[in-house]
Protein backbone atom coordinates (compact mmCIF):
# COMPACT_ATOMS: atom_id res chain seq x y z
CA UNK A 1 0.00 0.00 0.00
CA UNK A 2 1.24 3.34 -0.61
CA UNK A 3 0.22 6.14 2.27
CA UNK A 4 0.64 9.52 0.97
CA UNK A 5 0.47 12.60 3.12
CA UNK A 6 0.61 15.48 0.70
CA UNK A 7 2.26 19.28 1.89
CA UNK A 8 1.85 22.52 1.16
CA UNK A 9 -1.38 24.21 -0.18
CA UNK A 10 -4.37 23.41 -2.60
CA UNK A 11 -2.03 22.91 -5.61
CA UNK A 12 1.21 21.14 -4.36
CA UNK A 13 -1.79 18.77 -2.57
CA UNK A 14 -3.33 18.38 -5.93
CA UNK A 15 -0.11 17.48 -7.81
CA UNK A 16 1.33 15.15 -5.24
CA UNK A 17 -1.82 13.27 -4.92
CA UNK A 18 -1.74 12.73 -9.06
CA UNK A 19 1.81 11.23 -8.23
CA UNK A 20 0.97 9.25 -5.68
CA UNK A 21 -2.10 7.38 -7.83
CA UNK A 22 -0.05 7.03 -10.64
CA UNK A 23 2.58 5.34 -8.41
CA UNK A 24 -0.17 3.26 -6.91
CA UNK A 25 -1.17 1.82 -10.21
CA UNK A 26 2.01 0.97 -11.55
CA UNK A 27 2.90 -0.92 -8.44
CA UNK A 28 -0.79 -2.26 -8.41
CA UNK A 29 -1.53 -1.04 -4.83
CA UNK A 30 -3.91 0.97 -2.37
CA UNK A 31 -3.46 4.45 -1.83
CA UNK A 32 -4.25 5.98 1.03
CA UNK A 33 -4.48 9.65 1.34
CA UNK A 34 -3.32 11.28 5.14
CA UNK A 35 -4.83 14.83 4.33
CA UNK A 36 -3.37 17.09 7.38
CA UNK A 37 -5.79 20.39 8.22
CA UNK A 38 -3.17 22.58 9.22
CA UNK A 39 -2.86 26.53 8.72
CA UNK A 40 -1.75 26.14 5.37
CA UNK A 41 -4.86 24.23 4.02
CA UNK A 42 -7.62 24.22 6.74
CA UNK A 43 -10.30 22.70 5.02
CA UNK A 44 -11.27 18.89 4.29
CA UNK A 45 -10.77 17.60 1.12
CA UNK A 46 -14.59 16.29 0.84
CA UNK A 47 -15.62 20.49 1.80
CA UNK A 48 -13.48 21.08 -1.62
CA UNK A 49 -13.78 17.90 -3.74
CA UNK A 50 -16.59 15.11 -4.41
CA UNK A 51 -15.82 11.69 -3.28
CA UNK A 52 -13.37 9.62 -4.51
CA UNK A 53 -13.08 6.06 -5.76
CA UNK A 54 -10.10 5.91 -7.11
CA UNK A 55 -8.29 5.77 -3.35
CA UNK A 56 -8.98 6.59 0.07
CA UNK A 57 -8.44 9.63 2.09
CA UNK A 58 -8.79 10.56 5.73
CA UNK A 59 -8.22 13.48 7.63
CA UNK A 60 -6.38 14.53 10.11
CA UNK A 61 -5.43 17.91 12.30
CA UNK A 62 -2.18 16.56 14.02
CA UNK A 63 1.16 15.51 12.84
CA UNK A 64 0.55 13.57 16.22
CA UNK A 65 -2.72 11.66 14.84
CA UNK A 66 -2.52 8.14 16.00
CA UNK A 67 -3.81 6.92 12.92
CA UNK A 68 -0.61 9.18 10.99
CA UNK A 69 1.78 7.45 13.33
CA UNK A 70 1.19 4.12 13.09
CA UNK A 71 0.96 4.06 9.25
CA UNK A 72 4.23 5.95 9.60
CA UNK A 73 5.99 4.22 11.74
CA UNK A 74 4.75 0.35 10.46
CA UNK A 75 6.05 1.59 7.02
CA UNK A 76 8.53 -0.48 5.47
CA UNK A 77 9.82 2.65 3.37
CA UNK A 78 9.32 5.88 4.43
CA UNK A 79 10.10 8.46 1.54
CA UNK A 80 10.45 12.26 1.87
CA UNK A 81 11.43 15.45 -0.61
CA UNK A 82 14.95 14.90 -0.88
CA UNK A 83 14.49 11.23 -1.20
CA UNK A 84 11.86 11.60 -4.43
CA UNK A 85 13.63 14.48 -5.96
CA UNK A 86 17.02 12.19 -5.86
CA UNK A 87 15.01 9.35 -7.69
CA UNK A 88 13.64 11.39 -9.68
CA UNK A 89 14.53 11.16 -13.09
CA UNK A 90 14.48 14.21 -16.71
CA UNK A 91 11.33 13.35 -17.34
CA UNK A 92 9.58 13.71 -13.57
CA UNK A 93 9.03 10.15 -13.58
CA UNK A 94 10.41 8.48 -10.80
CA UNK A 95 13.38 5.70 -11.76
CA UNK A 96 11.99 2.34 -12.37
CA UNK A 97 14.76 0.31 -10.98
CA UNK A 98 13.97 1.96 -8.09
CA UNK A 99 10.29 1.74 -8.04
CA UNK A 100 11.00 -2.19 -8.07
CA UNK A 101 13.15 -2.30 -4.96
CA UNK A 102 10.28 -0.47 -2.83
CA UNK A 103 8.89 -3.44 -0.64
CA UNK A 104 6.12 -3.38 1.44
CA UNK A 105 3.95 -0.91 2.70
CA UNK A 106 5.29 2.91 1.40
CA UNK A 107 4.71 6.10 3.50
CA UNK A 108 5.51 9.04 1.53
CA UNK A 109 5.39 12.50 2.82
CA UNK A 110 6.25 15.64 -0.06
CA UNK A 111 5.05 18.50 -1.57
CA UNK A 112 7.16 17.74 -4.97
CA UNK A 113 5.13 15.69 -7.74
CA UNK A 114 7.05 12.30 -8.87
CA UNK A 115 5.00 12.19 -11.69
CA UNK A 116 4.06 14.36 -14.34
CA UNK A 117 0.35 15.26 -14.51
CA UNK A 118 -1.87 14.30 -17.34
CA UNK A 119 -4.34 15.21 -16.17
CA UNK A 120 -7.03 16.33 -12.99
CA UNK A 121 -10.32 14.31 -13.79
CA UNK A 122 -9.69 12.79 -9.78
CA UNK A 123 -10.62 16.26 -8.16
CA UNK A 124 -14.16 17.31 -8.57
CA UNK A 125 -15.31 20.39 -6.94
CA UNK A 126 -18.28 19.80 -4.87
CA UNK A 127 -21.94 20.66 -6.06
CA UNK A 128 -22.09 23.64 -4.79
CA UNK A 129 -18.59 24.95 -5.26
CA UNK A 130 -19.03 24.06 -8.71
CA UNK A 131 -22.41 26.02 -8.87
CA UNK A 132 -20.29 29.26 -7.72
CA UNK A 133 -17.33 28.45 -10.66
CA UNK A 134 -20.54 27.73 -13.49
CA UNK A 135 -22.09 31.38 -12.12
CA UNK A 136 -18.71 33.34 -12.49
CA UNK A 137 -17.15 31.76 -15.83
CA UNK A 138 -20.75 32.37 -17.61
CA UNK A 139 -19.41 35.92 -17.65
CA UNK A 140 -16.12 35.10 -19.54
CA UNK A 141 -17.02 34.87 -23.22
CA UNK A 142 -14.62 33.65 -25.73
CA UNK A 143 -11.87 36.09 -25.26
CA UNK A 144 -11.13 35.90 -21.52
CA UNK A 145 -7.33 35.34 -20.22
CA UNK A 146 -6.68 34.11 -16.43
CA UNK A 147 -3.83 36.90 -14.86
CA UNK A 148 -2.51 34.97 -11.09
CA UNK A 149 -0.57 37.69 -9.69
CA UNK A 150 1.37 35.36 -6.96
CA UNK A 151 2.32 38.10 -3.86
CA UNK A 152 2.03 37.70 0.07
CA UNK A 153 4.88 34.95 1.19
CA UNK A 154 6.02 33.67 -2.11
CA UNK A 155 9.20 35.73 -2.65
CA UNK A 156 10.43 34.29 -5.76
CA UNK A 157 7.07 35.50 -7.48
CA UNK A 158 7.12 39.38 -6.02
CA UNK A 159 10.94 39.45 -7.11
CA UNK A 160 10.34 38.22 -10.71
CA UNK A 161 6.88 38.86 -11.48
CA UNK A 162 6.21 42.37 -10.99
CA UNK A 163 3.57 43.89 -11.39
CA UNK A 164 4.61 46.23 -13.99
CA UNK A 165 5.63 42.89 -15.95
CA UNK A 166 1.60 42.06 -15.56
CA UNK A 167 0.44 45.45 -16.67
CA UNK A 168 2.47 44.78 -19.88
CA UNK A 169 1.76 41.34 -20.84
CA UNK A 170 -2.14 42.60 -20.14
CA UNK A 171 -1.61 45.66 -22.91
CA UNK A 172 -0.31 43.51 -25.43
CA UNK A 173 -3.48 40.96 -25.15
CA UNK A 174 -5.14 44.16 -25.22
CA UNK A 175 -3.16 45.33 -28.80
CA UNK A 176 -4.01 42.09 -30.29
CA UNK A 177 -7.41 41.60 -29.08
CA UNK A 178 -9.55 44.62 -28.16
CA UNK A 179 -12.11 42.48 -27.03
CA UNK A 180 -10.12 40.77 -24.44
CA UNK A 181 -11.13 40.55 -20.49
CA UNK A 182 -9.20 39.48 -18.08
CA UNK A 183 -10.44 36.77 -14.52
CA UNK A 184 -8.26 37.95 -12.12
CA UNK A 185 -6.99 35.86 -8.75
CA UNK A 186 -4.34 37.21 -6.66
CA UNK A 187 -4.04 37.52 -2.44
CA UNK A 188 -3.55 41.15 -2.83
CA UNK A 189 -6.31 43.36 -2.93
CA UNK A 190 -4.26 46.83 -3.86
CA UNK A 191 -3.25 44.79 -6.75
CA UNK A 192 -6.44 44.22 -7.98
CA UNK A 193 -7.31 47.73 -7.10
CA UNK A 194 -4.24 49.11 -9.57
CA UNK A 195 -5.27 46.49 -12.35
CA UNK A 196 -8.94 48.09 -11.88
CA UNK A 197 -8.06 51.67 -12.22
CA UNK A 198 -5.68 50.29 -15.83
CA UNK A 199 -8.38 48.64 -17.33
CA UNK A 200 -11.55 49.69 -16.33
CA UNK A 201 -14.76 47.50 -17.00
CA UNK A 202 -12.17 44.88 -18.08
CA UNK A 203 -11.63 43.13 -14.81
CA UNK A 204 -13.77 39.85 -13.40
CA UNK A 205 -13.02 38.40 -9.95
CA UNK A 206 -14.29 37.01 -7.07
CA UNK A 207 -14.32 40.55 -4.86
CA UNK A 208 -15.92 39.25 -1.42
CA UNK A 209 -13.25 36.48 -1.92
CA UNK A 210 -11.37 35.88 2.06
CA UNK A 211 -7.34 35.56 1.67
CA UNK A 212 -7.52 33.32 4.88
CA UNK A 213 -6.12 29.50 3.77
CA UNK A 214 -6.60 28.74 7.65
CA UNK A 215 -10.09 28.53 6.75
CA UNK A 216 -12.90 27.42 5.09
CA UNK A 217 -14.11 30.13 3.28
CA UNK A 218 -10.70 30.82 2.29
CA UNK A 219 -10.11 27.69 0.87
CA UNK A 220 -13.27 27.20 -1.19
CA UNK A 221 -12.28 30.96 -2.60
CA UNK A 222 -9.02 29.53 -3.46
CA UNK A 223 -10.77 26.74 -5.12
CA UNK A 224 -12.79 28.79 -7.02
CA UNK A 225 -10.23 31.06 -7.99
CA UNK A 226 -7.88 27.82 -9.63
CA UNK A 227 -11.12 26.63 -11.83
CA UNK A 228 -12.05 29.82 -13.21
CA UNK A 229 -8.57 30.46 -13.90
CA UNK A 230 -8.86 26.94 -15.54
CA UNK A 231 -11.33 28.07 -17.90
CA UNK A 232 -10.02 30.77 -19.70
CA UNK A 233 -8.30 30.67 -22.44
CA UNK A 234 -4.97 31.67 -21.63
CA UNK A 235 -2.87 32.27 -18.33
CA UNK A 236 -0.85 35.35 -17.32
CA UNK A 237 0.61 33.77 -14.48
CA UNK A 238 3.56 34.16 -11.62
CA UNK A 239 7.05 32.84 -11.29
CA UNK A 240 7.50 30.00 -9.51
CA UNK A 241 3.56 29.50 -8.82
CA UNK A 242 2.28 25.47 -8.70
CA UNK A 243 -1.01 27.77 -8.92
CA UNK A 244 -0.16 29.32 -12.05
CA UNK A 245 1.02 26.12 -13.40
CA UNK A 246 -1.64 23.42 -12.53
CA UNK A 247 -4.77 25.99 -13.49
CA UNK A 248 -2.87 25.80 -17.04
CA UNK A 249 -2.76 22.27 -16.97
CA UNK A 250 -6.18 21.24 -15.78
CA UNK A 251 -7.33 23.69 -18.65
CA UNK A 252 -5.06 22.34 -20.99
CA UNK A 253 -4.16 26.03 -22.36
CA UNK A 254 -1.00 28.28 -22.84
CA UNK A 255 0.58 29.76 -19.82
CA UNK A 256 2.90 33.14 -19.79
CA UNK A 257 4.78 34.13 -16.88
CA UNK A 258 5.14 37.80 -16.00
CA UNK A 259 8.67 38.84 -16.20
CA UNK A 260 10.12 35.71 -17.60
Amino acid sequence: MIILQPSGGLCNRMRVINSGWKLARERREKLLVLWLCNPELNCPFESLFRPVTEFKIKSIRSVADPRKLFYQKTARNYLTNDELLTHRNADGCLDTDYVKSLRGNTYIFTWEWFYPAEDYHLFIPTRELQARIDQMTAHFGDACIGVHIRRTDNLPAIGKSSTDAFLSAMEQALAKNPDTTFYLATDDMAEEMRLREAFPGRILSNQERCLKRDSVAGMHDALLDLYCLAATRKIIGSYCSSFTDIAADMGRIPRTIAGA
